[in-house]
């Protein structure tokens, strides 16, 4: 018992270094949107071309993070495991029963591998935070455009007002829509995926 009392502190302690790597990629995406906002709304003649070339950036910042995401769901993973099969049931003072479960976690620590596809773990960072982060970055793009230097008076302005150097206006607005369309597509795809996964499960965050 006490040799699994300091494997589960281990486990915990891993998923927290873990947890905060993702916290530290969030912020830079955030940080990086706060910049492009602020060099693109300094003045009503400062280009929207900031708030265009921050996408990349935030797409790097989520797959980076989307990688993390993996280790620290196999660390957090086992930490649930151990939880909801050895200290629920002490808790509850239930007979202490040698089980499956414990050559499922044994299994795992002898050929640790990861308990979901990149895809899914880069749909659930899009979910919980980086679809917020490309709405306000698309808003912030033609919100630019609509109200700056002056307030629209047609749609033709619009494109033009989207064009930076030799990307046509069309083309940059159509980008960034796109991109946007993209993600939420793939975010809904993903999170039917992880429903379907889980639906059948009595503790969704067991492992596996």
């Amino acid at each position: 018992m006490g040799a699994i009392a300091h494997l589960y502190r281990g486990e915990v302690y891993r998923s927290t270094i873990w947890r905060t790597r993702l916290d530290a990629t969030t912020n830079w995406s955030v940080v990086s949107l706060g910049i492009a906002l602020s060099l693109s709304y300094a003045n009503p003649e400062a280009s929207a071309l900031p708030l265009l070339l921050v996408a990349p950036l935030i797409f790097l910042f989520l797959y980076l993070e989307a990688r993390r995401y993996r280790y620290f769901n196999v660390w957090r993973a086992r930490a649930r495991w151990i939880e909801i099969n050895f200290y629920a049931p002490l808790l509850k003072r239930q007979p202490y029963v040698n089980g499956p479960w414990q050559t499922t976690l044994a299994e795992d620590y002898e050929i640790p591998e990861h308990h979901i596809s990149f895809s899914r773990a880069m749909g659930r960072r899009l979910r919980r935070n980086y679809l917020w982060i490309f709405s306000v970055q698309a808003l912030a793009f033609f919100g630019k455009v609509i109200v700056h230097p002056v307030p629209l008076e047609n749609w033709g302005q619009l494109f033009e007002r989207m064009g930076t150097g030799p990307i046509p206006g069309w083309a940059a607005g159509g980008a960034v829509l796109g991109l946007y369309l993209s993600a939420a597509t793939f975010t809904w795809v993903m999170l039917r995926a992880d429903r379907k996964k889980l639906r059948d499960r009595p503790n969704p965050i067991s492992m596996g």
